[in-house]
């Protein structure tokens, strides 16, 4: 229906993002006298969750009415206003504001929630001659677009930390910000003290391999879980049970570890290695995600959810704690002091020592995603795995613990070897626990609610 009895009656649908995902389809509709403001800001018009759609600036876009045209055609534009991820319109980025057509697909940012612009005619028998006053037209649109939005600078735009609030924690990775702040503090402070500054090293180098497999994992798990589980494990190789380990494993079972002195082949060094060093130390760093796993399921929920292994992600997240605390006791404990007494002595001059333990330290530290975190990473996928198919857990967990095993022989056994061969058996390593964080993604339970998969995976 056309002619002067006649407008158009536009609205805005939700298509994609977390709503649309999940089956709430939304629909804004569009008012003939006022613009509509999409944004994180309560203010907005439409106003959208700040978690679930990270990438959406506080005002990221309008849609903006325009006077009838000759043909009494009704029309409304897209207007970006300097958002941080840009507005799309029908895949293309654009800059200023943009015309819409009926079927137009709007997205707020490359990868975010997207709105199709739609509008049917309906029969209208006055035009309120006030309306129009107050709507720019076509014609003049570029001269109102320049009133709309002057060349000001407003308070918190001087000064971003007043308005920010919190998304400071949540975007703008404030806590790593502030303990990198601390530990180079901390370093200025053990200058001449090289014990305490290898400490110091050492945690930090720690804390950033560990913060990047959590992002990747995605779930959240309290901080106090994850250090006390490091601290458990520090703990049992300060401990009886460690001489226990050594017993069966190196005494018993045919798992001693040759010294540099001797003459071993390949074959048997990998057997030493599977049996001394794979069964041993990966079955050691289990013992606190087991017991993780016991003692959640003493307690009500929902701590039982927050201490607990309840899917392959929890099991990842600490068992990489784990060998974490295994590596920093190993490597400050035994591999550092030994090479910094053995240099001290051999050159003369305890400074060389001390340097030669640092060069050591930061590789082991490290390399750690690719060794010792690779090997029980997987290890705790396969135990939070077994919880998920209980039915199948023996042989999930029969599988883990000896495949784990089968990885840290080989990292030992080629170490000796070929610089060459450690550096293929290291990235294959890693491939195995990136691997285990994604399919550990797409099998959890709260799938919707990991901060690193959820503006991505469609479901």
């Amino acid at each position: 229906m056309t002619g002067k009895n006649a407008r158009h009656n536009a609205f805005l649908r939700l298509v994609s993002g977390n709503a649309a995902a999940f089956g709430s389809e939304s629909r804004y509709a569009l008012h003939a006298s006022k613009e509509m403001v999409i944004g994180r800001d309560p203010s907005c018009q439409v106003v959208l969750d700040a978690m679930m759609y990270r990438m959406v600036s506080r005002r990221h876009a309008a849609v903006r009415p325009l006077s009838s045209s000759p043909d009494n055609k009704f029309t409304w534009v897209i207007c970006d206003l300097n958002s941080a991820n840009g507005t799309y319109l029908n895949g293309k980025r654009f800059y200023g504001c943009q015309e819409l057509q009926s079927g137009d697909r709007i997205a707020l940012g490359s990868d975010g929630p997207q709105f199709i612009f739609e509008y049917d005619l309906i029969p209208q028998s006055t035009m309120m001659t006030k309306q129009n006053a107050s709507l720019p037209s076509a014609a003049n649109y570029q001269n109102h677009t320049q009133i709309k939005q002057p060349d000001s600078v407003s308070f918190t735009q001087l000064f971003p930390i007043i308005s920010t609030g919190k998304d400071l924690t949540r975007k703008a990775y404030l806590v790593p910000g502030i303990l990198t702040v601390v530990f180079v503090v901390l370093m200025f402070a053990t200058v001449g003290r090289p014990q305490a500054n290898q400490v110091i090293v050492a945690a930090y180098i720690a804390f950033v391999v560990y913060y990047f497999v959590y992002q990747l994992c995605g779930k959240q798990k309290p901080w106090w879980v994850l250090v006390g589980t490091a601290l458990t494990t520090a703990l049992i190789l300060l401990s009886p049970i460690l001489e226990l380990f050594i017993f069966v494993f190196r005494g018993i079972l045919p798992g001693n570890l040759p010294s540099p002195q001797d003459s071993t082949t390949f074959t048997e060094l990998l057997v030493r290695m599977f049996f001394g060093a794979g069964l041993m130390e990966e079955l050691l760093k289990a013992l606190p995600v087991l017991g993780a796993f016991v003692v959640g399921k003493q307690l009500p929920s929902p701590w039982r959810e927050r201490i607990g292994i309840w899917e392959p992600l929890d099991g990842i997240l600490l068992g990489t704690a784990s060998a974490l605390g295994f590596t920093l006791l190993e490597t400050l404990g035994q591999y550092v002091p030994d090479i910094t007494q053995n240099v001290s002595q051999q050159v003369g001059i305890g400074a060389a020592g001390q340097l030669a333990g640092l060069q050591l330290l930061i590789p082991r530290v490290l390399g750690s995603v690719a060794g010792h975190m690779a090997y029980s990473g997987y290890l705790g996928y396969c135990i939070g795995l077994a919880v998920l198919k209980p039915t199948k857990s023996w042989q999930i967990l029969s599988i883990g613990y000896l495949s784990a095993s089968a990885l840290h022989a080989l990292w030992n056994a080629t170490g000796s070897i070929n610089a060459l061969l450690l550096v293929i058996v290291g990235i294959f390593c890693y491939a195995i626990l990136m691997a285990a964080i994604l399919k550990a993604r797409a099998l959890s339970p709260t799938r919707s609610q990991n901060f690193a998969t959820r503006f991505l995976d469609p479901k």
